[in-house]
């Protein structure tokens, strides 16, 4: 790719006002406040071209600044949160054991073929937006807007669902003004998003080290307690499988109901992808971050939920009601030895929300600031503004902002909220996934349509072709539709029912108006046909007033797979990557190479 290209696809550093007074007076107030713009190239990008973040030395835009390291443990366990430790208590209770580990089985390959998919895209074009931009790109500007905005307020309220179950942990020790601890939390998470992306990466990190630790203890300690190493001194065995109502509780209302826990406790991992606009060597260490999400997904939920489904019957006081959520992974730790146990356990839960809530801040800021500088813009220029250190902070601070309904919790119950906002996040991060099997779809069809060779693809997840991005979509599109059979059979509530399907109404009335109101053009890279100066242009007819109604009715924005640039924004390795491959290939060859590859394995 020709150093032109390059250049012209990202989006470049302001250029100077030396020459224009006005220009200069009129960037002060927000270059005072130490805030950048960040210059679109609206007249030279076509629509959908990617917003790359640019690192200069101005410091406008984003950084690349989370390492290897960093963003490896980001989707390890950088999302493992309200949804492993207090979702599988409510999704015990409603489907019971068997249901839990079928559904959670089922979801974890579902996300797992999605993210190799979503890998591809985001190694080969690592920008803001991650597969918002892949959607509007590849598939449909006006479905794209429809869906960043959709994923914007999936993040803000997972971020208000976080907040939640914080109250719902506390509430173990004291019930005394639990919504204190949900305003402290705001105000830490806050701040530190609003330092460096490299503060947020470095919370992130030894946060979700802990949880992986916590995870791998309590595999281990299920284990013994399963066997025997209990207080009542007991084998369980299978026992909580055949208690009456077990192992399907609920019969398939109750199965289809845990889908949609499942799909809360599994959101955020597709967000990685978010992660690779500030990735170091992303064409290296992504493929890497994705291979990991297998063994995340078999390690993290398949073998807890086993476990908790073995020793925590379905039936355990207050394992989830209106009022209060009971954590299995505390009913273990008390069950292995003392309350100390629980509150150890209890303690880690509220590290774990805290990191789930920090995790959720940051994407959903990068959206909001994706939606800011992509061409034409989907969100107000001022959210595209950002900070020496490259946070985007007025769109951080309107994320944060959407928290405020974890204080709703004071007059309808903490439970219940969280139940609410858990079915709207697990929907949302549904359409994700769906989403990016549809980007996926066209982005591949693009590819193979335009000729250019697939040793070209920087990762390619070989046993997913062809049939991938097809899974992806009727599996999920089917998941939507299931889960919220308990809300309708054997008795309606309408609560429940908006809850599952609020989000699909929402995105079919934007993804409408914003097509027929802005009726956007697809990304093309096909340049418009020159004319001569002197060549007449030929006046179309006159059309009826039924005609030009038709028209707009059935006009879609559809992208040509046979036009899209498919090498604008592309990812083109700096020297500094290329010296960071070359370094690690010398500690892998050399005398102590064994050891490096333990090491990159492990840290």
């Amino acid at each position: 790719m020709s150093s032109e290209n390059r250049d012209h696809g990202a989006a470049s550093p302001a250029p100077s006002n030396l020459g224009d007074p006005s220009k200069s007076t009129k960037k002060s107030s927000a270059n005072d406040l130490g805030l950048h713009d960040v210059e679109h190239g609206a007249s030279e990008q076509p629509v959908g071209a990617l917003p790359v973040p640019p690192v200069d030395k101005r410091r406008a835009g984003l950084h690349r600044a989370l390492s290897a390291r960093q963003v490896s443990m980001i989707a390890i366990a950088g999302t493992i949160g309200t949804g492993l430790f207090l979702g599988t208590g409510r999704s015990l209770a409603q489907g019971g054991p068997a249901s839990m580990l079928l559904c959670y089985s089922i979801v974890g390959f579902i996300v797992y073929v999605t993210l190799l998919l979503l890998g591809e895209m985001a190694t080969q074009y690592p920008v803001a937006g991650s597969f918002n931009g892949y959607a509007t790109r590849f598939f449909s500007p006006s479905y794209g807007f429809a869906l960043s905005w959709n994923y914007w307020f999936n993040d803000a309220v997972s971020v208000a669902s976080d907040l939640t179950a914080a109250q719902l942990v506390l509430q173990y020790w004291t019930t005394w003004h639990t919504w204190v601890i949900s305003l402290i939390f705001w105000v830490f998470l806050v701040t530190v998003n609003a330092i460096h992306v490299r503060a947020y990466g470095e919370l992130e990190y030894w946060l979700s080290s802990l949880k992986v630790i916590t995870v791998i203890i309590f595999i281990i300690l299920g284990i013994v307690v399963n066997a025997g190493g209990n207080q009542a001194h007991e084998y369980i065995g299978g026992k909580n499988w055949h208690i009456p109502g077990a192992p399907f509780v609920g019969g398939f209302g109750g199965f289809a109901r845990v889908f949609v826990t499942a799909s809360f406790a599994y959101g955020g991992t597709e967000s990685l992808g978010i992660t690779a606009g500030e990735t170091k060597n992303p064409s290296r260490n992504m493929p890497r971050v994705v291979k990991l999400v297998f063994w995340r997904i078999l390690l993290f939920y398949i073998l807890s939920i086993l476990l908790m489904g073995l020793n925590v019957p379905y039936t355990y006081p207050g394992l989830s009601n209106k009022q209060t959520t009971t954590s299995p992974f505390t009913i273990v730790f008390q069950m292995a030895g003392s309350t100390v146990a629980g509150s150890f356990m209890n303690t880690v839960i509220l590290t774990s929300v805290l990191s789930a809530g920090n995790h959720a801040l940051f994407a959903g800021t990068r959206v909001l600031y994706g939606l800011a500088t992509t061409t034409p813009p989907q969100a107000p220029a001022f959210f595209a503004r950002t900070t020496r250190s490259g946070v985007p902070l007025l769109a951080l601070l309107a994320t944060s902002s959407v928290s405020i309904l974890c204080f709703g919790s004071s007059f309808i119950g903490s439970g219940e909220l969280w139940g609410w906002l858990q079915n709207i996040v697990g929907v949302s991060n549904q359409i994700a996934w769906l989403s990016i099997g549809l980007a996926s779809w066209k982005f591949r069809r693009a590819w193979i349509r335009q000729g250019r060779p697939l040793s070209e693809m920087k990762f390619r997840a070989t046993w997913t072709w062809p049939w991938g991005p097809y899974f992806v979509v009727i599996t999920v599109a089917a998941l939507i539709i299931i889960q919220g059979w308990s809300s309708v059979i054997p008795t309606f509530s309408a609560v429940d029912f908006v809850s599952f399907y609020i989000e699909i109404p929402v995105m079919i009335v934007m993804y409408l108006a914003w097509m027929l109101i802005r009726r956007p053009k697809p990304a093309s890279g096909a340049p418009p046909t020159a004319l001569s100066p002197t060549e007449p242009v030929e006046q179309p007819p006159p059309r009826s007033l039924a005609h030009r109604v038709w028209r707009r009715l059935t006009y879609h924005d559809s992208v040509d797979i046979r036009t899209v640039d498919l090498r604008r924004d592309e990812h083109e390795e700096e020297p500094e990557d290329l010296a960071d491959d070359q370094r690690r290939e010398a500690k892998l060859k050399g005398r102590w190479g064994w050891l490096w590859r333990v090491y990159y394995a492990v840290v």
